[in-house]
């Protein structure tokens, strides 16, 4: 009698072994998959453009970069034009990376004065 619950009793743990295995392996199964997906080119940088947009340090030094960007090709197109002159193109270009740099180190307060001046030229309107 002894033999017959002894086998019993370990049919019973091979059975919970084959189960435990079956979900370790399923698990294991969906966890590949989850790593496969997130090693894609394509889903590397969607994650990594959303961790930057995220970001608000990010977000405010790409704004800022942007506005100095801007700032020094509309100040180059401004003041020089279109030019044949190499010289002139070269200074040109010297000029516009100056201004974009002064524009995007101090960003926080071009916008503060962008935004009062659009204030004021609002309320003058009404």
């Amino acid at each position: 009698m002894k033999n017959k619950n002894e086998t019993d009793a370990l049919n019973h743990l091979i059975f919970a072994q084959e189960v435990k295995r079956a979900n370790d392996l399923e698990q294991l199964k969906n966890q590949f998959h989850v790593v496969y997906e997130s090693v894609k080119p394509i889903n590397l940088v969607k994650n990594l453009f959303h961790e930057v947009t995220a970001s608000p340090e990010i977000k405010n030094n790409l704004v800022g970069n942007a506005i100095g960007l801007g700032t020094g090709f509309l100040t180059k197109s401004i003041l020089l034009g279109t030019s044949h002159n190499p010289i002139k193109k070269v200074l040109g270009i010297v000029f516009e990376f100056a201004v974009a740099n002064i524009v995007s180190k101090h960003s926080d307060g071009i916008k503060v004065i962008g935004r009062n001046l659009l204030k004021h030229f609002l309320k003058k309107k009404q």
